[in-house]
Protein backbone atom coordinates (compact mmCIF):
# COMPACT_ATOMS: atom_id res chain seq x y z
CA UNK A 1 0.00 0.00 0.00
CA UNK A 2 1.50 3.21 -0.86
CA UNK A 3 0.97 6.28 0.94
CA UNK A 4 -1.72 8.12 -1.12
CA UNK A 5 -4.25 5.03 -0.43
CA UNK A 6 -3.43 4.74 3.02
CA UNK A 7 -4.58 8.47 3.32
CA UNK A 8 -7.44 7.96 0.98
CA UNK A 9 -8.40 5.42 4.08
CA UNK A 10 -8.31 7.77 7.01
CA UNK A 11 -10.45 10.53 4.84
CA UNK A 12 -13.07 7.73 5.78
CA UNK A 13 -11.73 7.24 9.15
CA UNK A 14 -11.86 10.98 9.80
CA UNK A 15 -15.59 10.84 8.37
CA UNK A 16 -16.86 8.48 10.48
CA UNK A 17 -15.43 10.11 13.52
CA UNK A 18 -17.22 13.32 12.72
CA UNK A 19 -20.14 11.16 12.06
CA UNK A 20 -19.78 9.39 15.68
CA UNK A 21 -18.97 13.13 17.17
CA UNK A 22 -22.00 14.36 15.64
CA UNK A 23 -24.16 11.45 16.97
CA UNK A 24 -22.74 11.50 20.49
CA UNK A 25 -23.89 15.35 20.44
CA UNK A 26 -27.74 14.50 18.96
CA UNK A 27 -28.23 11.36 20.83
CA UNK A 28 -26.70 12.10 24.30
CA UNK A 29 -25.29 8.25 24.27
CA UNK A 30 -21.57 7.87 25.32
CA UNK A 31 -20.78 4.84 23.43
CA UNK A 32 -20.72 7.11 20.26
CA UNK A 33 -18.47 9.33 21.97
CA UNK A 34 -16.03 6.48 23.07
CA UNK A 35 -16.09 5.25 19.60
CA UNK A 36 -15.53 8.39 18.25
CA UNK A 37 -12.40 9.01 20.21
CA UNK A 38 -10.57 5.97 19.31
CA UNK A 39 -11.50 6.28 15.46
CA UNK A 40 -10.39 9.82 15.96
CA UNK A 41 -6.93 8.46 17.65
CA UNK A 42 -6.56 5.73 14.91
CA UNK A 43 -7.34 8.34 11.95
CA UNK A 44 -4.06 10.39 13.66
CA UNK A 45 -2.08 7.60 13.05
CA UNK A 46 -3.04 6.08 9.86
CA UNK A 47 -1.99 10.00 9.03
CA UNK A 48 0.78 10.06 10.36
CA UNK A 49 1.94 6.92 8.47
CA UNK A 50 0.68 8.17 5.70
CA UNK A 51 3.14 11.25 5.85
CA UNK A 52 6.00 9.32 7.03
CA UNK A 53 5.46 6.61 4.45
CA UNK A 54 5.29 9.57 1.81
CA UNK A 55 8.81 10.97 3.17
CA UNK A 56 10.17 7.66 2.57
CA UNK A 57 8.96 6.85 -0.61
CA UNK A 58 10.04 10.48 -1.83
CA UNK A 59 13.60 9.36 -1.08
CA UNK A 60 12.89 6.19 -3.05
CA UNK A 61 11.98 8.14 -5.76
CA UNK A 62 15.32 10.09 -5.48
CA UNK A 63 13.59 13.47 -4.73
CA UNK A 64 13.68 12.72 -0.63
CA UNK A 65 11.91 15.87 1.33
CA UNK A 66 9.89 16.25 3.75
CA UNK A 67 5.83 15.87 2.07
CA UNK A 68 5.43 19.21 2.88
CA UNK A 69 5.84 20.77 -0.64
CA UNK A 70 2.39 21.40 -1.84
CA UNK A 71 -1.64 21.48 -1.96
CA UNK A 72 -2.00 17.81 -1.30
CA UNK A 73 0.69 16.98 1.43
CA UNK A 74 -0.15 20.82 3.35
CA UNK A 75 -4.03 19.55 3.06
CA UNK A 76 -2.90 15.91 4.70
CA UNK A 77 -0.99 17.56 7.41
CA UNK A 78 -3.18 20.50 7.77
CA UNK A 79 -6.12 17.70 8.50
CA UNK A 80 -3.29 16.18 11.16
CA UNK A 81 -2.70 18.98 12.80
CA UNK A 82 -6.58 19.97 13.41
CA UNK A 83 -7.00 16.43 15.25
CA UNK A 84 -4.12 16.53 17.38
CA UNK A 85 -4.82 19.91 18.32
CA UNK A 86 -8.96 18.57 18.82
CA UNK A 87 -7.42 15.48 20.94
CA UNK A 88 -5.22 17.69 23.32
CA UNK A 89 -8.76 19.86 23.95
CA UNK A 90 -11.09 16.95 24.66
CA UNK A 91 -8.35 15.11 27.24
CA UNK A 92 -8.46 17.89 28.91
CA UNK A 93 -11.62 19.46 28.93
CA UNK A 94 -13.56 15.51 29.18
CA UNK A 95 -15.82 17.12 26.34
CA UNK A 96 -16.64 15.40 23.31
CA UNK A 97 -19.64 17.08 21.83
CA UNK A 98 -16.26 19.64 20.89
CA UNK A 99 -15.27 16.83 18.62
CA UNK A 100 -19.01 17.65 16.30
CA UNK A 101 -17.65 21.03 15.21
CA UNK A 102 -14.18 20.25 15.09
CA UNK A 103 -13.48 17.04 13.33
CA UNK A 104 -15.42 17.91 10.15
CA UNK A 105 -12.65 20.55 9.45
CA UNK A 106 -10.19 17.81 9.15
CA UNK A 107 -12.38 15.11 7.32
CA UNK A 108 -13.52 17.67 4.97
CA UNK A 109 -9.55 19.09 4.53
CA UNK A 110 -8.70 15.16 3.58
CA UNK A 111 -11.92 14.95 1.21
CA UNK A 112 -10.41 17.28 -0.46
CA UNK A 113 -7.19 16.30 -0.52
CA UNK A 114 -7.95 12.60 -2.04
CA UNK A 115 -10.97 12.93 -3.73
CA UNK A 116 -10.96 16.20 -5.51
CA UNK A 117 -9.78 16.00 -9.41
CA UNK A 118 -7.75 19.41 -9.53
CA UNK A 119 -5.21 18.21 -6.39
CA UNK A 120 -2.01 16.41 -7.92
CA UNK A 121 -1.02 13.41 -5.23
CA UNK A 122 2.28 12.68 -6.94
CA UNK A 123 5.34 13.37 -5.45
CA UNK A 124 7.59 16.27 -7.47
CA UNK A 125 10.93 17.27 -7.41
CA UNK A 126 10.96 20.57 -5.15
CA UNK A 127 11.84 23.46 -7.21
CA UNK A 128 14.76 25.85 -6.04
CA UNK A 129 13.03 27.66 -3.99
CA UNK A 130 12.37 25.31 -1.70
CA UNK A 131 15.00 23.75 -0.73
CA UNK A 132 15.93 25.18 2.46
CA UNK A 133 15.83 23.72 6.47
CA UNK A 134 13.11 26.79 6.73
CA UNK A 135 10.65 24.83 4.64
CA UNK A 136 9.90 22.12 7.59
CA UNK A 137 9.71 25.16 10.20
CA UNK A 138 7.93 27.56 8.65
CA UNK A 139 5.25 25.16 7.45
CA UNK A 140 4.79 23.12 10.37
CA UNK A 141 4.01 26.43 12.45
CA UNK A 142 1.51 28.02 9.89
CA UNK A 143 -0.41 24.79 9.96
CA UNK A 144 -0.53 24.71 13.53
CA UNK A 145 -1.47 28.29 13.97
CA UNK A 146 -4.47 27.40 11.25
CA UNK A 147 -5.48 24.56 13.03
CA UNK A 148 -5.87 26.36 16.25
CA UNK A 149 -7.94 29.27 14.06
CA UNK A 150 -9.82 26.18 12.88
CA UNK A 151 -10.38 24.32 16.04
CA UNK A 152 -11.35 27.82 17.27
CA UNK A 153 -13.88 28.60 14.63
CA UNK A 154 -15.77 25.65 15.63
CA UNK A 155 -16.28 26.74 19.37
CA UNK A 156 -16.94 29.87 18.33
CA UNK A 157 -20.04 27.95 16.43
CA UNK A 158 -20.89 26.40 19.72
CA UNK A 159 -20.61 29.79 21.48
CA UNK A 160 -23.17 31.03 18.85
CA UNK A 161 -25.63 28.47 19.39
CA UNK A 162 -25.41 28.07 23.15
CA UNK A 163 -25.77 32.12 23.52
CA UNK A 164 -28.62 32.44 21.17
CA UNK A 165 -30.56 29.65 23.02
CA UNK A 166 -30.12 30.93 26.74
CA UNK A 167 -33.61 31.62 27.48
CA UNK A 168 -35.04 28.31 25.33
CA UNK A 169 -32.68 26.03 26.97
CA UNK A 170 -33.12 23.73 24.17
CA UNK A 171 -32.36 20.20 24.98
CA UNK A 172 -29.75 19.47 22.13
CA UNK A 173 -27.63 22.10 23.63
CA UNK A 174 -27.75 21.06 27.09
CA UNK A 175 -24.36 19.25 26.83
CA UNK A 176 -22.82 22.18 25.53
CA UNK A 177 -20.40 23.54 27.52
CA UNK A 178 -21.21 27.30 29.62
CA UNK A 179 -20.80 30.20 27.79
CA UNK A 180 -18.25 31.23 29.56
CA UNK A 181 -16.13 28.45 29.32
CA UNK A 182 -16.49 28.29 26.02
CA UNK A 183 -14.91 31.82 25.66
CA UNK A 184 -12.42 31.68 27.35
CA UNK A 185 -11.66 28.29 25.44
CA UNK A 186 -11.85 30.07 22.28
CA UNK A 187 -9.32 32.69 23.70
CA UNK A 188 -6.88 30.12 24.55
CA UNK A 189 -6.76 28.20 21.41
CA UNK A 190 -6.87 31.37 19.42
CA UNK A 191 -3.72 32.64 21.15
CA UNK A 192 -2.28 29.10 21.05
CA UNK A 193 -3.07 29.30 17.07
CA UNK A 194 -1.36 33.26 16.63
CA UNK A 195 1.44 32.10 18.57
CA UNK A 196 2.43 29.68 15.73
CA UNK A 197 1.21 31.83 12.55
CA UNK A 198 3.69 34.89 14.05
CA UNK A 199 6.57 31.76 14.10
CA UNK A 200 5.31 30.70 10.87
CA UNK A 201 5.34 34.23 9.50
CA UNK A 202 8.61 35.56 11.14
CA UNK A 203 10.21 32.00 9.50
CA UNK A 204 8.82 32.32 6.24
CA UNK A 205 10.55 35.69 6.34
CA UNK A 206 13.99 34.58 6.93
CA UNK A 207 13.26 31.97 4.54
CA UNK A 208 12.16 34.47 1.80
CA UNK A 209 15.15 36.19 1.90
CA UNK A 210 17.77 33.16 1.58
CA UNK A 211 15.31 32.27 -1.12
CA UNK A 212 14.46 35.64 -2.90
CA UNK A 213 17.17 38.12 -1.49
CA UNK A 214 14.06 39.88 0.42
CA UNK A 215 12.29 39.29 3.63
CA UNK A 216 9.02 40.90 2.78
CA UNK A 217 7.98 41.23 -1.16
CA UNK A 218 4.06 41.66 -0.59
CA UNK A 219 3.70 38.44 -2.75
CA UNK A 220 -0.23 37.94 -2.25
CA UNK A 221 0.18 34.70 0.10
CA UNK A 222 2.04 37.32 2.39
CA UNK A 223 -0.02 39.98 2.38
CA UNK A 224 -3.25 37.97 3.24
CA UNK A 225 -0.82 36.40 5.97
CA UNK A 226 -0.41 39.72 7.49
CA UNK A 227 -4.20 40.52 7.24
CA UNK A 228 -5.08 37.40 9.04
CA UNK A 229 -2.63 38.07 11.75
CA UNK A 230 -3.68 41.61 11.80
CA UNK A 231 -7.53 40.07 12.67
CA UNK A 232 -6.10 37.83 15.21
CA UNK A 233 -4.11 40.60 16.81
CA UNK A 234 -6.84 43.16 16.85
CA UNK A 235 -8.99 40.25 18.42
CA UNK A 236 -6.07 39.66 21.15
CA UNK A 237 -5.91 43.35 22.02
CA UNK A 238 -9.36 43.75 22.23
CA UNK A 239 -9.95 41.01 24.48
CA UNK A 240 -7.29 42.08 27.02
CA UNK A 241 -6.68 45.86 26.68
CA UNK A 242 -10.88 46.60 26.32
CA UNK A 243 -12.23 43.54 28.15
CA UNK A 244 -14.22 42.44 25.09
CA UNK A 245 -15.77 38.78 25.40
CA UNK A 246 -18.77 36.76 24.11
CA UNK A 247 -20.30 37.34 20.68
CA UNK A 248 -17.90 40.26 19.69
CA UNK A 249 -14.78 38.07 19.92
CA UNK A 250 -16.80 35.22 18.14
CA UNK A 251 -17.57 37.28 15.26
CA UNK A 252 -13.83 38.98 15.30
CA UNK A 253 -12.98 35.16 15.18
CA UNK A 254 -14.85 34.01 12.34
CA UNK A 255 -13.46 36.98 10.37
CA UNK A 256 -10.31 35.77 10.92
CA UNK A 257 -10.86 32.24 9.78
CA UNK A 258 -12.50 33.23 7.21
CA UNK A 259 -9.14 35.44 5.95
CA UNK A 260 -7.44 32.28 6.83
CA UNK A 261 -9.75 30.41 4.11
CA UNK A 262 -8.64 33.12 1.72
CA UNK A 263 -4.97 33.25 2.64
CA UNK A 264 -5.14 29.14 2.18
CA UNK A 265 -7.23 28.45 -0.92
CA UNK A 266 -7.84 31.75 -2.35
CA UNK A 267 -4.47 33.23 -2.96
CA UNK A 268 -3.96 30.26 -5.07
CA UNK A 269 -5.89 31.91 -8.38
CA UNK A 270 -3.69 34.71 -7.96
CA UNK A 271 -0.23 34.71 -9.51
CA UNK A 272 3.22 35.31 -7.07
CA UNK A 273 5.91 33.66 -5.26
CA UNK A 274 3.36 30.77 -4.12
CA UNK A 275 1.83 30.13 -6.68
CA UNK A 276 3.39 26.57 -6.34
CA UNK A 277 0.90 25.85 -3.71
CA UNK A 278 -1.55 24.93 -6.44
CA UNK A 279 0.40 21.82 -7.35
Amino acid sequence: MNSSNLLSIVTFVYGLAALLYIAHWLFKRPLPGKLATWTAIIGALGNTAGIILRWVESYRLGVGHAPLSNMYESLIFFSWTIIIVYLFIERRYKNRIIGAFATPFAFLAMAYASLSPNINDRIQPLIPALKSNWLIAHVITCFLGYAGFAVAFGINFMYLLKARDAEQKSRWLDHFPDTDVLDELTYQVIMFGFLFLSIGIITGAVWANSAWGSYWSWDPKETWSLITWFIYATLLHARLMRGWHGKRIAYLSILGFMAVLFTYFGVNLLPGLHSYATN
